[in-house]
């Protein structure tokens, strides 16, 4: 039985039980019905079953879903992507006298929805490969339909700006990727990879924060297994180090990968110039470079609260 709720006349009927209104129902979904628990009551019957025809067990779960529902609505596409398919026939009815088949599978997807599709189906690749979360993804998915609707990168391979977006879309949520991290997931080159950057930037007239040291300092100690301690001080001296204006024009990377060299050398983990390039993707000629510029002044650059293994004296001079 159906009623409305008091003091809301607009509000959708609720099937609740006549004598026991404040009871939860239990559905039979095999019967199709809703029964009270109180009394027994079937309150409704014929309640449609919103789920699959059958069960998808995990271990066929990643090979094909026999749900007959499709695929799920995508809201980026045209349409949402409800469309319908038209499977093979296999009797003799499906085909004509000359061996064609009578119904042509033909989606009605546009071909520009087919080459979004494509590009999301390689972001989330990409994403996969460096575990980024699925927030960015959707962030990169919006920045792509963004660029193509515009067609203002006519010309550019739709990976390219996918790579891009990827990127922008980790700078802008604050957790931001080299461009050689997003290269080694993708099949473009860094120049191409920054040119659609600045172009696309441009188009959508929007912009992305300054990358700072402190942006990949702990993901790069993490990765070569640095403790704490190690890390923090890094941190440090590649603040000290942009503050007292000792690297002008350097990267942020390469700064970072210079502190984290001078901040091991320091500590009891040590760790070489290779070491620290190969996670931080900079040649040890650069790090080198940054270090020099840093050294003469190390004495300033280490937190007052440090445990020195190796004493500054002693450091390395390269």
């Amino acid at each position: 039985m159906a009623s409305t709720s008091r003091g809301d006349a607009l509000a959708l009927p609720r099937v609740q039980c006549p004598n026991h209104p404040d009871a939860i129902l239990v559905e039979d979904y095999r019967a199709g019905d809703m029964i009270c628990p109180e009394c027994g009551l079937v309150v409704g019957d014929r309640v449609i079953d919103v789920g699959s025809e059958w069960r998808t067990f995990s271990n066929e779960k990643a090979l094909k879903d026999p749900s007959r529902v499709g695929d799920a609505q995508n809201p980026l596409l045209n349409g949402g992507d409800l469309t319908t398919m038209i499977s093979k026939g296999t009797g003799a009815a499906s085909f004509d006298e000359f061996g064609n088949s009578k119904y042509q599978n033909r989606r009605t997807m546009s071909s520009s929805d087919r080459a979004m599709l494509n590009a999301f189906k390689e972001i989330s690749t990409m994403a996969d490969r460096i575990n980024l979360p699925r927030n960015i993804v959707d962030r990169t998915n919006n920045l792509f339909k963004q660029v193509y609707e515009q067609k203002s990168l006519k010309g550019r391979a739709n990976d390219a700006i996918a790579s891009a977006c990827l990127y922008i879309a980790c700078r802008q949520e604050g957790v931001p990727r080299t461009f050689k991290e997003i290269c080694a997931v993708s099949r473009i080159s860094k120049k191409e990879i920054g040119r659609c950057f600045k172009l696309i930037l441009k188009a959508l007239e929007t912009s992305v924060d300054l990358i700072t040291t402190g942006d990949f300092m702990s993901r790069f100690c993490s990765n070569l297994g640095l403790p704490k301690q190690v890390q923090m001080a890094a941190t440090y001296i590649a603040r000290k180090a942009v503050e007292l204006d000792l690297v002008p024009g350097r990267s942020p990377i390469s700064v970072a990968a210079a502190a984290i060299y001078m901040a091991s050398q320091a500590s009891a983990e040590k760790k070489t110039q290779k070491e620290i390039g190969d996670i931080a993707g900079v040649a040890d000629v650069t790090i080198r470079q940054s270090y020099r510029l840093i050294y003469p002044r190390a004495a300033e650059l280490f937190p007052p609260d440090f445990k020195f293994d190796t004493p500054v004296d002693k450091l390395p001079q390269l």
